[in-house]
C-alpha cells in the first residue's frame, strides 16, 4: 500500500514539474474553479472534460493539462500562471465548447453551458438543401 501511495505521490510531482501550466519562482497564479452545466437545464454535466492550453501571441503552446468534473460538475486546478488561457470542454452528447480567458486574478471561477449538437447540412439533399433535421422534422 505505501508503495502505491509513494509511486502516486511521485507521479503527481512529476506531472506538475513538467506541465507548461506550473509555475516559475515569483510568477503570479491562480486558483481556477469550473463549473459545467447544460444550457438547457442548468443541471451539472458530470465526467466533462476540461481542457487547458496556455497560448501566448494568439497561439496555443504545446502541452496543457486535463481535468474531469464530478457529480456536480465542478472541477478546479490551483498554480495556473496568469495569462491568457485557452479552455476547451468535451462531453458526450454535447457540443464542444472553446474559449479563451485572460487569468488575471488570484481567484476566477468560469461557469461553462453546453449546448446540444445542433443538425447537420447537407448539400445532396436537394428538396430543402442546407436545411437540418429538425428543420426537416418542423416543416412536416
Amino acid at each position: 500500500m505505501k508503495a502505491v501511495m509513494r509511486r502516486i505521490a511521485v507521479s503527481l510531482l512529476l506531472v506538475m514539474a513538467l506541465s507548461p501550466l506550473s509555475t516559475m519562482a515569483g510568477e503570479k497564479s491562480a486558483e481556477l474553479k469550473f463549473l459545467v452545466i447544460r444550457d438547457y437545464n442548468g443541471k451539472p454535466v458530470r465526467n466533462a472534460s476540461v481542457v487547458l492550453h496556455p497560448v501566448d501571441e494568439g497561439k496555443q503552446e504545446r502541452g496543457g493539462f486535463q481535468l474531469k468534473t464530478d457529480l456536480d460538475g465542478r472541477t478546479g486546478f490551483d498554480g495556473v500562471p496568469y495569462g491568457t488561457l485557452r479552455i476547451q470542454v468535451l462531453a458526450q452528447g454535447f457540443q464542444t465548447f472553446g474559449q479563451d480567458y485572460q487569468v488575471n486574478q488570484p481567484e476566477m471561477e468560469i461557469t461553462i453551458k453546453l449546448k446540444r449538437p445542433s443538425g447537420q447540412f447537407s448539400v445532396y439533399d436537394d428538396k430543402n438543401q442546407g436545411a437540418t433535421a429538425q428543420d426537416k422534422k418542423d416543416k412536416e
